[in-house]
């Protein structure tokens, strides 16, 4: 299989950009709740109470709380519905994943001179599978008013300056393969006379172009704009069928400390590592009547993308104790820098025929791995206040706010022109949310009972391209001395509507996501 790296050199910049969206952003920006099950089990809220090995990725200062080291991992399994309705069909998809969900360690160094105002030094280190992208989704339906030609048109016509992409760009040359052209646009555009014409946008006309979804309006006119070959009158039938797999996971560097056991601090270095697949198939029939040219009847449209890579964070955290039962907390987590890769391939199939004809069948695959150069993406920092109260040994409630501005992702390098108008629709459509946490736990003798609530407000300004998060969380724990076993269950549910396609098909299905999750720790204290 071909592969081809997209890299124009025009003065002293470099063109990378190519078929990001808003989404993409979203997807590395987003975090699931995760880590041991006492910190499921409690909703996350754990910023002014410490003393867990997932506390520490929300608190730094939380180790410093440990008295004696302690090491641990848990494993998790999930289950993700997706209940879809589009246009007045319902249809479901399922997946159900096993996974390593976090392990890591603290190690406690007392200082045992009694004239020294600070008691002690943890350092931790800890693995957290951050977001876990296993998902399959099937939507299905009759669509009234769109079809999928809109998003070749799309391309096709605004391509250049904003103008039809030329035809020498769609049409294939003497003895030149789909492969050929679509090798040729990826790796020569943009150029000095086509600045603005992306070699993606080329492709994407071009393919819907040889798979006759598209034409030109005049073939006299080299720069004439592009009409549909699919028949008129609405009522197309679609499905969409997107499966996700991987993950992103965050490695913690951690080292904190007591002052009078009265103020804790910490920090963080996190190395973060995302791995994401993502194959979609999206099939279109048109059963209007014929007409006496030949038009579509019939199209699938394959898409597979790789998008792999490693970040950069940092964490400042603080916990003090204002009584012995009253704590407050403050943390603040920085922007993620990650330098990312893409690979993207692409095919079509199309059926067209013309009244009293036989069906023909196309197949444009070209048969090529779009490799592109890496890019920056910087997610959004993140600031949360907590508050505890502990009642001795019984028991505590906690409760964590945190801020998030979604606004504040970019991509880089923001000299890109593709990147500045990607930054600029990020922060039209992006918004400030709000992130509530709240736990509770009661301990009878050995045995620990917990609950837990949490809320997420959307990360999109209209509320529904993601809506709201909402999740309820329980679970128990035992205590056998230098080994505790701790068992959580969680469940989550939030609603979304993303259009299929990002320009000129944005249509998509309202889908109700609701996650199971069961997850199981063990700890050893040394």
């Amino acid at each position: 299989m071909k592969k081809i790296v997209f890299l124009l050199i025009a003065g002293l910049s470099f063109s990378v950009s190519h078929s990001q969206e808003v989404s993409d952003a979203v997807r590395y920006a987003q975090d699931n709740l995760t880590g041991t099950a006492r910190f499921r089990a409690m909703g996350g809220a754990f910023g002014a109470v410490g003393g867990d090995l997932s506390s520490l990725s929300v608190n730094p200062a939380g180790s410093a709380i440990f008295v004696n080291n302690q090491t641990g991992i848990t494993l998790s399994n999930q289950s993700i519905k997706n209940n879809a309705n589009y246009f007045g069909t319902n249809t479901s998809d399922d997946k159900n994943s096993f996974l390593l969900n976090q392990a890591g360690g603290v190690f406690v160094f007392h200082d045992r001179n009694p004239n020294s105002n600070w008691k002690k030094i943890a350092i931790g280190a800890t693995y957290e599978n951050t977001k876990n992208f296993d998902n399959n989704n099937f939507s299905a339906g009759t669509n009234p008013t769109k079809s999928i030609d809109g998003y070749f048109l799309a391309y096709a016509n605004k391509g250049n300056n904003g103008g039809p992409v030329p035809q020498s760009f769609v049409g294939l040359g003497n003895n030149e393969s789909i492969g050929d052209l679509y090798d040729f646009l990826g790796t020569n555009l943009p150029n000095k006379q086509y600045p603005n014409l992306t070699g993606y946008s080329a492709q994407q006309a071009m393919l819907g172009y040889q798979g006759f979804i598209i034409n030109t309006a005049n073939t006299n006119d080299p720069n004439s704009a592009y009409n549909t070959n699919v028949r008129a009158g609405g009522n197309y039938y679609q499905e969409n069928e997107v499966y996700e797999t991987g993950y992103n996971s965050k490695v913690s560097f951690n080292i904190a400390t007591s002052y009078k056991d009265r103020l804790y601090l910490g920090a963080n270095l996190n190395v973060h590592v995302t791995d994401y697949r993502r194959t979609s198939t999206f099939y279109e029939r048109n059963e209007n009547p014929l007409v006496a040219g030949e038009t579509i009847s019939s199209l699938r449209f394959n898409n597979d993308q790789y998008t792999y890579g490693n970040g950069f964070s940092f964490q400042l955290g603080a916990i003090a104790k204002v009584t012995e039962s009253f704590r407050l907390g403050l943390a603040y987590e920085s922007n993620t820098w990650y330098e990312l890769y893409d690979e993207i391939s692409q095919s079509l199939y199309t059926t067209r025929q013309a009244a009293g004809g036989q069906p023909i069948d196309k197949v444009v695959n070209p048969n090529v791995v779009n490799v592109y150069e890496p890019y920056t993406l910087q997610t959004p920092g993140k600031t949360t206040f907590s508050a505890a109260y502990v009642f001795g040994k019984s028991g505590l409630i906690s409760v964590d706010y945190a801020i998030k501005d979604y606004g504040n992702t970019k991509y880089k390098p923001t000299s890109d022109q593709g990147f500045r108008g990607l930054n600029n629709q990020i922060s039209e459509e992006l918004t400030s949310t709000g992130e509530l946490r709240v736990g509770a736990e009661y301990k009878i003798k050995q045995l620990s009972l917990r609950g837990g609530y949490r809320f997420e407000g959307s990360p999109y300004k209209d509320g529904t391209t993601i809506g709201d998060l909402t999740s309820y969380s329980g679970g128990l724990g035992y205590n056998f001395g230098t080994t505790k076993v701790d068992l959580a269950y969680s469940y989550l549910e939030r609603k979304s509507n993303q259009g299929f396609f990002a320009q000129g098909f944005t249509d998509g299905a309202n889908i109700s996501s609701k996650l199971n999750n069961v997850s199981l720790t063990l700890l050893f204290e040394l």
